[in-house]
């Protein structure tokens, strides 16, 4: 199928093609001819599969330039902010709309300028509702609304800021809402705001054939170790062998924690062992963050260090490697996570470093989702010192409090760190090709097809 059979004009396809966005994707397909028709839509894929451009490309052909504030577009970070409308002022460059950007920790004055000749406004709910309640901002007239990553939106404590915003919209207007899934905690909002929605939904994970899925089951003190071992190895191979492609290679690497203070000491640690890495998280300054992507981008960076917030919608290219130092408590952000390689054809590889304390989280990825993730032998590593107090990492622990004390066993400074176990669901044991992670039937099954 192509962008003419889904009935989007000269001008928007031209663009595309400008951008080598030649062919419809899956989501695109579904999504772009219920949005033209004016449907209220629910669209769900998985990360990277081109859903800015499913909900982007129908709005630009149906924007009048130059008559008003006629789209909102909320999205949970100012990252995923500025990205999409950098996308949309490039699909628009023949139409001529005029974008505002609108996120807090900047001034408000260039903001409201901004706002004041703009046909769309893409923004974090925070800042756009601060400048509903002092009068800069008037929604009504707009007749699109969209929501992206509007799982994130719940998670993120801002569906109550959501519905304020909605609530100055006219009755008429079209929703889109678009996300890699759309939790039952949002439910209300097609209830009491959406008009007959419909559902695009298109896969909503990468394909098995392109992502590899592994996990090492590990004692939590030898994650740091197992790592330096697996990140050495990787970089430091050529990209072929005289055997043909080296399948170890790593050409651009995220690795995954599940807090800040963890992503601050690791990278410290890693710095110490040679490791050139670089960090991204929350409490980093806008114009520090997009800097960290766009090395990355620009390959002046193999290797970053992520919190959670690198997990969702953020525009990183070409990743070819994504380790899960630890789990988030939640197991749809794994989804998120792994979301980030494999993308656009390409393939890559999601490696989990597996501890007891990751063991119950795991067992509800597995319960969730059907996922072919395999185990992996352990191979023989150093055993590296990882330092719990840096100046790097502002002295905090891994266990994100300040001054913890540095949990390592009794084999003396080669140890890695240590932390009390905090339970499992398997106890002490391991999981062997993770059996039992629960006692229903289709847990087994999911265990037998993994193995």
């Amino acid at each position: 199928m192509s962008f003419e059979e889904l009935n989007l004009n000269a001008e928007v396809i031209k663009a595309l093609a400008e951008e080598g966005i030649s062919a419809p994707t899956k989501i695109q397909e579904m999504a772009i001819p219920m949005i033209l028709a004016g449907k209220d839509v629910i669209g769900m894929s998985f990360t990277g599969s081109g859903k800015t451009v499913a909900f982007g490309a129908p709005i630009i052909q149906n924007i009048k330039p130059r008559a008003g504030l006629q789209t909102i577009i909320l999205t949970p970070t100012r990252e995923l902010a500025v990205q999409i409308s950098n996308e949309l002022s490039k699909f628009s460059k023949y139409k001529r709309c005029f974008i505002a950007t609108i996120y807090g920790g900047v001034g408000l004055g260039p903001q409201i300028g901004d706002m004041a000749r703009a046909d769309i406004v893409v923004g974090t709910p925070g800042r756009m509702l601060d400048h509903l309640q002092r009068g800069n901002l008037h929604l009504s007239h707009i007749n699109c609304f969209v929501l992206d990553e509007a799982d994130k939106m719940v998670e993120m404590g801002f569906i109550e800021d959501v519905e304020q915003i909605l609530s100055q919209t006219p009755k008429n207007r079209q929703i889109l809402l678009f996300g890699a899934t759309i939790s039952s905690e949002i439910d209300h909002l097609k209830v009491d705001y959406m008009n007959n929605p419909v559902v695009a939904e298109a896969d909503k994970h990468v394909k098995q054939e392109l992502l590899e899925q592994y996990y090492y089951n590990i004692s939590h003190n030898q994650k740091f170790s197992l790592l330096v071992h697996l990140l050495k190895k990787g970089i430091a191979v050529p990209l072929n062998t005289e055997n043909g492609p080296n399948p170890d290679f790593m050409d651009r690497v995220l690795i995954f924690c599940s807090s800040r203070s963890t992503v601050e000491l690791l990278t410290a640690n890693l710095r110490n062992q040679g490791i050139r890495a670089e960090m991204i998280h929350g409490k980093m300054s806008q114009t520090k963050r997009l800097q960290m992507i766009d090395r990355l981008n620009h390959d002046k960076l193999k290797i970053l260090v992520a919190s959670p917030v690198a997990a969702r919608g953020l525009d990183i290219k070409n990743v070819t490697h994504i380790f899960n130092y630890d789990l988030s408590p939640d197991p749809q952000e794994y989804v998120h996570r792994i979301g980030r390689t494999a993308r656009a054809g390409e393939s890559g590889k999601a490696i989990t470093l597996l501890s007891d304390k990751d063991y119950s989280v795991f067992g509800q990825i597995f319960d969730r989702y059907r996922l072919d993730i395999k185990e992996l032998p352990l191979e023989e590593f150093p055993r590296l010192r990882f330092e719990v107090r840096s100046r790097e990492s502002s002295s905090y622990s891994e266990r994100g409090g300040r001054g913890q004390r540095d949990f390592r066993g009794s084999r003396g400074p080669s140890d890695d760190h240590r932390h009390p176990s905090r339970g499992s669901s398997f106890g002490s044991r391991a999981p062997p090709r993770y059996r039992d992670v629960r006692s229903s039937p289709r847990s087994r099954e999911l265990t037998r097809r993994t193995d």
